[in-house]
């Protein structure tokens, strides 16, 4: 009888604590997904505005505001006052720099994705907002939208998404002010695009690789780190993933350089199989022609002995 006693109070509390929070979301629901403007505050412009049914269909729907907004509690119209775990407090203030708006909101992420959460703090992205104090810096939000939005990464719908993650870092990576403030070179994304590698991916071949098959996730080096997965050090592994028996003089050719006459291999490689495709088209219609050429001479030939 003591099991299914205990079974039972397990069962309710579960119930209980899952209708208290989607109880909570839903208050705050009911006003903001009436809301539809943008409030101006001192430290920037607030989207007050919740698309209710996005934010259901997102991987954080049904989660429960306070959960990340930690300084908000009964009354989110007075000035937030709410008890912050002094952890998530020390990780705002490294971030503030970038999450000016609500800083703790933003370390919260620490608390469900710590593991992923340090790899990012120990990234390029996030030595540039943590120790160089730069608003710019990349950060969860910037890859994969807003919080209340977030989608699977299988999801079409989500920045990450295989067919739209290189979108996604040429949001930055293609701004001119951040090439130049970096040393970051040109019009990656397009050189990119114009590659083997992305020529695959712009056909839609699935195994085509794309920023992060090559540079990583959340713990993305400067490529001449040792521990960047494009570094002289680790290139020939990262490459032999894909390229079995790669060696050194292989992944010299794997680069963001366009296909032109400074990078010679894809470039006379590229013009072999575009005359290797035309003589094939020439050969197949050139050949075409003669059978039929042949056709209409062997029956005006034998209808005109035919007559004779």
């Amino acid at each position: 009888m003591r099991k299914p006693f205990l079974l039972t109070v397990v069962v309710c509390s579960i119930i209980l604590f899952t209708s208290l929070s989607y109880a909570e979301t839903f208050v705050c629901l009911s006003c903001h997904s009436a809301i539809k403007g943008k409030l101006k505050t001192d430290k920037g412009i607030v989207d007050l505005h919740i698309d209710e049914e996005r934010f259901s269909r997102s991987v954080h729907g049904g989660i429960e505001c306070t959960i990340c907004h930690k300084s908000f509690r009964e009354n989110p119209h007075e000035q937030p006052k709410g008890d912050v775990p002094r952890k998530t407090i020390e990780m705002a203030n490294l971030i503030s720099s970038k999450a000016t708006i609500d800083p703790v909101a933003m370390a919260a992420c620490n608390d469900c994705h710590s593991e992923i959460f340090s790899s990012l703090l120990n990234s390029i992205h996030g030595k540039n907002i943590i120790d160089k104090k730069q608003k710019d810096g990349a950060f969860c939000i910037d890859c994969h939208g807003s919080p209340h939005y977030i989608t699977n990464a299988s999801s079409k719908e989500s920045p990450v998404n295989k067919w739209r993650v290189v979108n996604t870092c040429g949001n930055c990576h293609e701004k001119e002010e951040i090439s130049k403030k970096y040393n970051l070179g040109t019009h990656i994304i397009e050189k990119y695009n114009e590659s083997f590698h992305g020529k695959k991916h712009i056909l839609g071949h699935p195994g085509a690789p794309t920023c992060v098959d090559c540079h990583g996730y959340h713990d993305i080096k400067k490529w001449d780190d040792p521990m960047s997965p494009v570094s002289w050090e680790r290139r020939v592994e990262t490459c032999g993933k894909c390229h079995k028996g790669a060696n050194k003089k292989f992944v010299t050719a794997i680069t963001h350089k366009p296909i032109g006459r400074d990078n010679p291999i894809p470039y006379y490689a590229e013009k072999g199989l575009i005359v290797l495709t035309l003589s094939v088209f020439a050969f197949v219609v050139g050949h075409v022609l003669l059978e039929a050429f042949s056709e209409i001479r062997d029956r005006v030939f034998r209808k005109g002995k035919e007559d004779e």
